[in-house]
């Protein structure tokens, strides 16, 4: 089965569902990012690209401080990136304050700085390292839906985290589909750095970067090191996480409460983009699809991107772990406080929003269950398409345009019938007038004749 939805301008860009192209690195663009860069003084170094979306790129890097694998997100660096991605860590820092006990279901920010490159400043935020996503579990299936067990259980995490969000927190998502729920592990083991046991990719010297994302490549590059050079390496990796704890480099600077302005002018930065590699995607915070303000579609599927043959990838999808947790707060707002009009991705987009209502935590719960439906039966519910002399909300907008005259139809049947119910009341009325004026007349009549 082929996904071939795509966004609005889509089909007239140079964007494919695996690479960000090479156009937005530049001037208040992408930061270009290699395998070994290292962030915020050596604490964090780029292993791998995990995906990519409008406003910035996702990668895998090793922690050196807490020893633990996390998602580096790089958000672009003009001025409105920099106003989004502040919003977005306000939103995330509730969420984690009301969540110490990590059982709401909803990503955590580690850790946010800044950090200067030759296209600006760019705000990073450290993510916890999480899974695949439900649109690779729903690939894993065929396209032909996961056991309904397996759909219950999570309908039950995004609940929670739902519950969490619009109950506690007056937060609305605005953006929820299968890309944007992580599972808390990899679908296949191998695949997860944690427990695969390839060797770390530390930070050396710019000409020896490894240049691609491939936790593959790396395995082959340092499985051949020598005992003294892997010595080396780990003293390289015990400095840099010393070097961490004491200094800043001087190029990035923590994030306060007021930021500078980006710069915006253009600069061809194509040489530096040639770095980044494509991946598959399994980002926290930023799946490799475009929201409602993006170039490219999530969802197209190449038939020849397998995982395996189906008798193991349907192994694996009975055994997989399905712990999942809302990822993705780059368009949430409050319920109070709210930024666009124009939210959500298409296939999932609430009525209320297609008719330019007024939407709060209910647009949420539209996508939820369009996402229930496309885990158990693997297809889209609403998988709309322009034509000529109509564009993709039509169809939507008209099926809400029937039942509201349905609903004007019988509003009106209903006041029609009480009309009716109301004249019906007053002739009874007027009938038991005239009963008790006739009694009144015949009782006047008596005292008449007995007189």
């Amino acid at each position: 089965m082929e996904d071939n939805r795509k966004e609005d301008g889509s089909e007239s860009s140079d964007y494919t569902s695996e690479d960000e192209g090479t156009e937005d690195y530049r001037r208040g663009g992408y930061h270009a990012v290699r395998i070994g860069d290292t962030f915020k003084g050596g604490c964090y170094i780029v292993q791998s690209k995990l995906g990519w979306g409008h406003f910035s790129t996702v990668w895998l890097a090793w922690d050196t401080r807490n020893s633990r694998f996390v998602a580096l997100k790089v958000q672009k660096s003009a001025q409105h990136y920099t106003e989004a991605a502040l919003d977005e860590i306000t939103i995330l820092k509730q969420i984690a304050e009301g969540d110490s006990d990590d059982t709401k279901c909803v990503v955590k920010l580690l850790d946010h700085f800044k950090h200067s490159g030759p296209n600006g400043q760019h705000v990073c935020m450290v993510f916890e390292y999480l899974g695949d996503n439900l649109l690779t579990l729903i690939k894993y299936a065929d396209y032909r839906g996961i056991p309904l067990h397996m759909v219950k259980e999570i309908c039950f995490h995004v609940l929670v985290g739902l519950d969490y969000l619009h109950r506690q927190l007056s937060i609305i998502h605005t953006d929820l589909k299968p890309e944007n729920i992580l599972l808390l592990s990899t679908i296949d083991p191998s695949k997860d750095p944690r427990k695969s046991g390839a060797p770390l990719i530390l930070s050396i010297s710019k000409d020896k970067t490894i240049e691609s994302g491939s936790m593959k490549d790396a395995k082959s590059l340092n499985g051949d090191l020598t005992k003294n050079q892997k010595k080396k390496i780990r003293r390289k990796a015990k400095r840099a996480a010393q070097g961490c704890a004491g200094k800043e480099a001087s190029e990035e600077t923590e994030l306060d409460s007021k930021t500078s302005s980006a710069v915006d002018s253009t600069q061809d930065a194509k040489s530096n983009a040639d770095s980044v590699e494509d991946q598959p995607s399994n980002s926290v915070s930023n799946s490799s699809s475009v929201n409602v303000d993006g170039k490219k579609d999530a969802r197209q599927e190449n038939q020849g991107h397998r995982r395996g043959s189906r008798s193991t990838r349907q192994k694996l999808l009975t055994s997989v772990d399905v712990k999942c947790k809302l990822v993705d707060f780059g368009n949430a707002c409050w319920t109070y406080k709210q930024f666009t009009s124009d939210i959500q991705t298409r296939q999932y987009r609430c009525p209320e929003v297609l008719l330019g209502s007024k939407y709060s935590t209910p647009a949420d719960l539209w996508s939820f269950a369009c996402i229930c439906f496309e885990l158990a039966t693997g297809d889209v519910l609403f998988d709309p398409h322009s034509g000529d002399n109509f564009d993709r909300d039509e169809g939507l907008r008209k099926l809400v345009s029937i039942e509201e005259e349905e609903r004007i139809g019988l509003r009106t049947l209903e006041s029609a019938k009480e009309e009716e119910i109301r004249g019906l009341r007053i002739l009874e009325s007027a009938k038991e007038e005239e009963r008790r004026g006739l009694g009144t007349l015949g009782s006047v009549e008596e005292k008449r004749e007995e007189t």
